[in-house]
C-alpha cells in the first residue's frame, strides 16, 4: 500500500541550518533533465537522492531553497529531503571553493601522512587544523576536506583538487598543487 502525503498536510518547518541562496534557480534544461529522470522511478520518492545529486552537480551546494525545490517536486515534505540533506556526507551545505582540496584520511593515508598533509593545507590558507569538515579560505578560492578512502592505499597520502588524483603528496607537491590553480 503507498501513502503519499500531500506537501501541505502537517508540513514541518526544516531546521535553520541549511544556508539560504536568494539567488537559487534551476535552469530550464535541468529541470526537463530531472522530470525525466524522476520518470525511471516507480515512485517519485525513490529519486530523491539523484535529485540532489544533479542539483548539487548544477548549482554548488545544496541550499534551504533546494531542498524545498526537491520536496515540492517530489510532493515530499521538506523535512523529507532536508533529513538526506544532513545524513549523508557527500552533500554540500554550503559554497565550496573554486578549487576543492581533498585530503585521504583513513588509515593507509593516515599512516602516511595525510594528518599532516591536511595541517599544511590549513595553515597554508588560514584555515583550523582541527576544525570539523570542509572549510573555505576567506578568499573563497580554496577548500580543504578530510574525505573517507581515495581507494590508492599503495600511494599514501592521496589528494583530489576538484577531480585531478595526486598520489604520494608531500608538502612540496602540496604547495605545487596549489600553486598550478589559477
Amino acid at each position: 500500500m503507498n501513502v503519499i502525503i500531500p506537501p501541505t498536510a502537517n508540513a514541518q518547518p526544516i531546521p535553520d541550518t541549511l544556508q539560504s541562496d536568494p539567488k537559487f534557480a534551476v535552469p530550464k534544461a535541468l529541470e526537463a533533465e530531472i522530470d525525466e529522470l524522476i520518470t525511471h522511478y516507480p515512485q517519485k520518492r525513490s529519486a530523491s537522492l539523484m535529485l540532489l545529486h544533479a542539483l548539487q552537480e548544477n548549482l554548488g551546494f545544496i541550499s534551504k531553497e533546494a531542498v524545498e525545490w526537491i520536496a515540492k517536486k517530489l510532493e515530499l515534505q521538506p523535512i523529507n529531503i532536508y533529513e538526506l540533506v544532513t545524513f549523508y556526507p557527500m552533500f554540500r551545505q554550503k559554497p565550496i571553493g573554486k578549487y576543492h582540496l581533498k585530503v585521504c584520511r583513513t588509515l593507509s593515508c593516515a599512516l602516511g601522512g595525510a594528518h599532516e598533509l591536511h595541517k599544511h593545507l590549513c595553515q597554508k590558507f588560514g584555515l583550523d587544523a582541527h576544525g570539523h569538515g570542509a572549510q573555505t579560505s576567506k578568499d573563497g578560492k580554496y577548500t580543504v576536506e578530510f574525505v573517507e578512502c581515495l581507494a590508492s592505499c599503495g600511494t599514501a597520502p592521496v589528494l583530489m583538487c576538484n577531480e585531478d588524483f595526486h598520489e604520494g603528496v608531500s608538502h612540496g607537491k602540496a604547495d605545487q598543487i596549489v600553486g598550478n590553480c589559477k
